[in-house]
């Protein structure tokens, strides 16, 4: 198993630029990725512009293990996402003809013309293979490390949770987290020491503010390397006790946080 397995998500829509529609489709792929070890590291939100889809998807692609799309498999004139994909991997755009009987059989039994607008929606770069899932008759698929999905969140995610048992799984992350009521001024040099002695450990400070707790910080540290973990758990608690500090244990971290 490889230690790691890298992924990228590009959003794809004006609705988001634009502020008209609020993305909730990143946290919930890098949650449900984080737990089978596949770890997100880049996100983009881009525009339904062609040229900017086909070149954004061609430099993740060559990039990471799998790049993730929402967005823009739908029937209108400006879902444009596949005949992109089908540019970024050099292959032609056709009527998948699984998608397509599907499709048909489906809207034959609505009593629902199978137009051209909802043809649109079976095309698929040639050899995609497609997500097979019950979330919408429109489908998914895969076209070489590009996964491709609806932006709608109910549906993505029964997509994406259909999609996760076919890809390669890594070593799973663990996240820890300690409260302390130093503030970052404070905590910032001996931290910066502390993420040179531990390189295998992502280090990360976030301040908060909340009613119950008031100001403090929350220190994340994650890794692969549970050993290290250990010893940097007790290397974080030496130093907040050291510099006057306090600090408790969060109860729940994530396990990918």
């Amino acid at each position: 198993m490889k230690d790691q397995i890298s992924a990228a998500l590009v959003l794809i829509g004006n609705e988001i630029l634009s502020g008209r529609t609020q993305d909730a489709n990143l946290k919930y792929i890098a949650d449900s990725l984080g737990k089978v070890g596949i770890v997100l590291l880049e996100a983009r939100v881009i525009p339904d512009v062609h040229d900017t889809i086909i070149s954004t998807l061609r430099v993740l692609k060559t990039q990471f293990d799998y790049v993730f799309t929402t967005g823009g498999i739908g029937p209108t004139h400006d879902d444009i996402t596949s005949e992109c994909v089908a540019s970024a991997v050099y292959q032609p755009l056709e009527l998948h003809p699984v998608a397509f009987k599907a499709m048909d059989d489906y809207y034959r039994e609505k009593g629902i013309e199978f137009n051209d607008a909802r043809q649109r929606m079976a095309k698929t770069p040639r050899g995609a293979t497609l997500i097979e899932s019950t979330a919408s008759i429109a489908p998914g698929y895969v076209a070489d490390n590009i996964i491709v999905m609806a932006g709608v969140p109910r549906i993505m995610q029964r997509m994406l949770s259909d999609v996760i048992p076919t890809l390669n799984h890594g070593v799973i992350t663990t996240s820890r987290q300690l409260h302390t009521n130093l503030p970052e001024g404070v905590l910032a040099q001996p931290l910066t020491e502390l993420q040179s002695r531990y390189p295998q450990i992502d280090i990360g400070s976030y301040p908060q503010m909340t009613n119950g707790r008031g100001f403090h910080v929350i220190l994340v540290y994650r890794s692969t390397d549970i050993e290290a973990l250990e010893a940097l758990d007790k290397d974080l608690k030496n130093m907040i006790t050291s510099a006057g500090g306090e600090y408790d244990l969060d109860a729940k971290p994530a396990p990918n946080a």
